[in-house]
C-alpha cells in the first residue's frame, strides 16, 4: 500500500471515529435529559421533554447515517487497520459497520416517534403505577408494541421479530437460544425452591421491616458504594420510583435507588445493584470513549456487573463480616439485639415475591420467564395488550406459586415496556448466568478473595474486573468474552452451584 494510500485510510478511520463520537455526545445529552426527567423534571414538562428527546433522536440517527459513512467504512474494511481483528481499530470498524446497517434501516420518522412515545409512555406509567391501574397504561403500551413491531420489520428477522429486538441489547443472541437457557436453569432451580421451601431452618425476615430511618439508609448505601469503587467525585446517589444507572459519559455516572423505611433491602441492595452498573461505567476506557472500544460489551455483561456485586458479594457473609457492625450502629433500634448469622439468613430468605427488583436470588429468574414469554406473545400479536394483566397473573400463579393482588405489584412493576425497551429482560437472567461464572473464575485467579471482603477491601475484585471486562470494551462479543474469561461457554451450572452453595447451609439441608 502506497504512502498516499495509507494516509486515506487512516484519513477515512479518523472521520469515521469523529462521526462516532459525535453521535455519543448526543446520546450522553438524551441520557441526561432521561435522567433529569426521572428525578428533578416537574410532571408539566412532559411533552417538551418528549419533544427535546425526539429531537436529540433524530440528530443521533442523523450522525450515525451520514452518507459519507458506507463510504468510510468501505475504505477502512479489508485495510491494513482491519488486520488483526482484535486491534482496537478492527473492533470500531466491526462494530461500527454493524451499528450502522442496523441504523440505516430505520426510517428517521420512527426513530423520533419512538423517543416521543416513549418518553410521553414512561409518565403515563408513573401514573398508572401509582393508581395500580393498567386500563390508564394500556392505550401507551398498545402504541409501544405497534412502533416495536414496524421496528423489528424494518430490521429484518430469519424466524422472529422478537430476535431482531433482543439483538439491541444483547448483540447476536436470539429468542430461541434464551428459550433453551431459560428451560434448563428452570428446569434445576424449581426442584431446588421446593426443597428450601420444605426446609425445617426458616429465616426471621420481620428483621427487614422493623424502622430504618431513611437518613442512615442513604448514608450507608453511600458508604458501601465507596467502599466498593464508586468514585462519587465522577458519580451521585438520587432517588426514583424504579432505580436505574445512567452514564452520561467520561466523569459523570447517576445511579438511583428507592427508600423504603420498613424494608431495608429496597434501597440497600438497590444501591449496590446500581453501583454495580456504575463500576462498569466507570471502568470503560475514557480515551475511548464514543467509540465501540470505549463502550460495554452488550447489556447482558453489563447486567453481569450489577448482580455479582448486588449478590455474589453484597449478600455474602464475608462483606457482612465487614459491614454488618457498621449497619448495627447505623439502625441500633432496628439491629441492636440481632446477630450477624440470624441477618444473613433474613437478606438472603427464599420466598416467591412479587416485586421482581427485590426478588431472592432463587426465584429471580422465574420473574425473567415471565416476562420473557408475555412481551414475546405480544410483539408476536399472540397475546392482545388488554389481555396483559389476566395472562401475567395467571402465569406468575404457576411459576411462584402466589396470587398477584393488584397491578401495581403486577404487570405494572418494571418501567422497561414504558421505555420501548421490548427484548430487555431477557438480559438480566443472561447477567447472572455470566456473573456467575465469572466470580467463579475471579476466586480462582486472586487467592483470598473473599478474606478481602471480610476486611473491607473490595480492589482485589475490582481489580480483576478492570483487566478481565472493562478494560476490554467492545473487543470480544458476549459468548466469546465469558470463554476468553472463564474457559467455557455460557451455561447454568456455575449459578446452580452457586445457589446450593450458598442457601443449602443456611437452611440446614
Amino acid at each position: 500500500m502506497t504512502t498516499a494510500a495509507k494516509t486515506d485510510v487512516k484519513g477515512s478511520y479518523d472521520r469515521l471515529m469523529a462521526l462516532s463520537k459525535e453521535a455519543a455526545l448526543l446520546g450522553t445529552c438524551s441520557s441526561l435529559l432521561h435522567w433529569d426527567k426521572e428525578t428533578y423534571m416537574p410532571p408539566g414538562g412532559a411533552e417538551h421533554r418528549a419533544d427535546q428527546l425526539a429531537y436529540l433522536s433524530g440528530l443521533i440517527h442523523d450522525k450515525m447515517v451520514d452518507p459519507s459513512v458506507a463510504g468510510l467504512l468501505a475504505r477502512c474494511e479489508g485495510s491494513r487497520l482491519a488486520q488483526d481483528p482484535l486491534s482496537v481499530e478492527a473492533v470500531n470498524i466491526r462494530e461500527t459497520r454493524r451499528a450502522y446497517d442496523k441504523e440505516v434501516k430505520l426510517p428517521k420518522r420512527l426513530v423520533e416517534e419512538l423517543a416521543r412515545t416513549c418518553s410521553l409512555s414512561q409518565q403515563a406509567w408513573v401514573e398508572a403505577r401509582r393508581d395500580s391501574d393498567f386500563k390508564k397504561f394500556r392505550p401507551w403500551l398498545e402504541k409501544v408494541m405497534k412502533l416495536n413491531r414496524e421496528k423489528a420489520e424494518c430490521y429484518g428477522y430469519a424466524r422472529s421479530p422478537y430476535d431482531a429486538l433482543i439483538d439491541d441489547y444483547e448483540p447476536y443472541e436470539t429468542s430461541g437460544n434464551i428459550a433453551k437457557v431459560l428451560d434448563g436453569l428452570q428446569r434445576e432451580l424449581v426442584p431446588l425452591i421446593q426443597r428450601l421451601a420444605a426446609a425445617p431452618k426458616r429465616p426471621d425476615v420481620s428483621i427487614l421491616t422493623r424502622r430504618y430511618p431513611v437518613e442512615a439508609q442513604r448514608e450507608l448505601g453511600r458508604r458501601a458504594a465507596e467502599a466498593i469503587g464508586f468514585d462519587l467525585d465522577r458519580g451521585r446517589i438520587d432517588t426514583v420510583v424504579h432505580p436505574f444507572c445512567s452514564g452520561m459519559g467520561p466523569g459523570d455516572t447517576r445511579i438511583t435507588t428507592r427508600y423504603n423505611e420498613r424494608f431495608i433491602n429496597e434501597s440497600f441492595f438497590g444501591i449496590m445493584h446500581e453501583t454495580g452498573h456504575a463500576l462498569y461505567d466507570q471502568g470503560l476506557p475514557k480515551e475511548r470513549f464514543g467509540t465501540p472500544m470505549g463502550s460495554a460489551v452488550s447489556l447482558g455483561i453489563h447486567e453481569s456487573q450489577s448482580r455479582l456485586w448486588e449478590n455474589f458479594v453484597g449478600r455474602g457473609r464475608p462483606f457482612w463480616t465487614h459491614f454488618y457492625p457498621v449497619a448495627a450502629k447505623s439502625f441500633p433500634e432496628a439491629l441492636g439485639d440481632v446477630e450477624l448469622d440470624a441477618f444473613l439468613h433474613a437478606i438472603n430468605a427464599v420466598e416467591p415475591s412479587h416485586i421482581r427488583v427485590e426478588a431472592d436470588e432463587a426465584t429471580y429468574n422465574l420473574h425473567i420467564v415471565l416476562r420473557f414469554e408475555i412481551e414475546a406473545a405480544l410483539l408476536s400479536g399472540k397475546l392482545a395488550v388488554k389481555d396483559v394483566p389476566e395472562a401475567w397473573n395467571k402465569r406468575f400463579k404457576e411459576l411462584l406459586g402466589i396470587k398477584v393482588p393488584d397491578d401495581r405489584r403486577g404487570c405494572l412493576q418494571d418501567v422497561h415496556w414504558s421505555f420501548g425497551h421490548i427484548g430487555y429482560f431477557a438480559t438480566y437472567t443472561l447477567g447472572n448466568l455470566y456473573a456467575a461464572q465469572f466470580y467463579a473464575r475471579a476466586k480462582k485467579d486472586v487467592p483470598g478473595l473473599e478474606a478481602s471482603f471480610a476486611r473491607g477491601d473490595f480492589r482485589p475484585l475490582l481489580g480483576w474486573l478492570r483487566k478481565n471486562i472493562h478494560g476490554h470494551g467492545a473487543r470480544y462479543r458476549a459468548g466469546e468474552l465469558v470463554e476468553k474469561v472463564t474457559g467455557k461457554p455460557l451455561g447454568h451450572h456455575d449459578l446452580i452451584a452457586h445457589l446450593k452453595a450458598k442457601f443449602e447451609p443456611l437452611y440446614g439441608l
